[in-house]
């Protein structure tokens, strides 16, 4: 699917939402991508990319920060306390802030890096054993913490359990973030992008949709 498409049917939800137009953010999910297809995305003007391990982002992204402008690289993978560091130098965004030592390890290293990346909390909505995130029922409290070590929360983020109905874990979320006063809302991906933008959704995270699918081999 082209990226004119997936911008067209994300107006479509907006609007069906009643929601401002651009008032959803389009992160291009370009894990695992060939570098072609991503500076394809790169030279029809799109600039937020979302990245699942820091290792792979270092090796991709600042030699496409040299040839284009005002790229925004979002981190959405689970991260590892020893790739903090790398992680806040390489990304403007990261969306997987899942427990406390995570969280004062970014503390630590934004005081001393003089900067920080808007933060997401990941929350665990489905509360699978497998899967990162704080669970639903810490997640007040999280917040809480996070904010104490004046870290700047933008909002929360969701992975749904691949067998259930989606929109149920995007209520949640944006529940959850309601009550925390907190705005921002990074849920839904290539398959269910448009029921996330009804839950409001303020970045949709859409790889294979975009890129076509990935090869892992």
């Amino acid at each position: 699917m082209s990226l004119e498409e997936i911008q067209t049917r994300i107006r479509a939800a907006e609007e069906k939402a009643g929601r401002e137009a651009g008032s959803v953010n389009l992160i291009a999910v370009s894990k695992v991508q060939p570098d072609e297809r991503v500076r394809a995305v790169l030279e029809q003007g799109h600039r937020q990319f979302g990245e699942n391990k820091v290792q792979e982002a270092a090796g991709k992204w600042p030699a496409f920060r040299e040839q284009f402008d005002g790229i925004t690289l979002h981190l959405i993978g689970p991260l590892q306390t020893n790739k903090a560091r790398q992680a806040m130098e390489l990304a403007e965004v990261i969306h997987s802030v899942d427990r406390p030592k995570l969280a004062k390890t970014i503390a630590r290293l934004a005081q001393e890096m003089g900067k920080c990346p808007d933060l997401f909390i990941q929350v665990n909505t489905g509360e699978e054993e497998q899967k990162a995130g704080v669970m639903p029922r810490d997640a007040d409290a999280f917040v809480a913490e996070c904010r104490g070590l004046e870290l700047p929360v933008a909002g929360l983020m969701c992975i749904p359990p691949v067998d259930e109905e989606p929109s149920l874990h995007f209520a949640l979320l944006a529940k959850i973030a309601e009550r925390n006063g907190l705005s921002g809302l990074s849920m839904g991906m290539s398959g269910d992008f448009e029921s996330a933008i009804a839950q409001g959704a303020t970045h949709v995270r859409v790889g294979s949709a975009l890129f076509g699918e990935r090869d892992y081999t």
